[in-house]
């Protein structure tokens, strides 16, 4: 529940401070700021499920074990 607080007030301080970064920023120079760009947790996205080969699966479910 504690990270569940700490996750929601960082997306409040993240998209404000993308706000004042946007404000500030030169639009020739750089490119617009996202709330991920300062929230800390969002470099701990989960990474993709690795897909392998199903077929064994259709050959068990699918055609009934033939």
């Amino acid at each position: 529940m504690a990270e569940g607080r700490s996750r929601e007030s960082w997306n409040h301080t993240a998209s404000v401070m993308a706000m004042l970064a946007n404000v500030h920023r030169d639009p020739k120079k750089h490119r617009p700021y996202d709330a991920s760009d300062f929230h800390p947790y969002a470099a701990e996205a989960r990474p993709a499920p690795k897909t392998k080969d199903l077929s064994i699966l259709k050959a068990v479910f699918v055609d009934g074990g033939k």
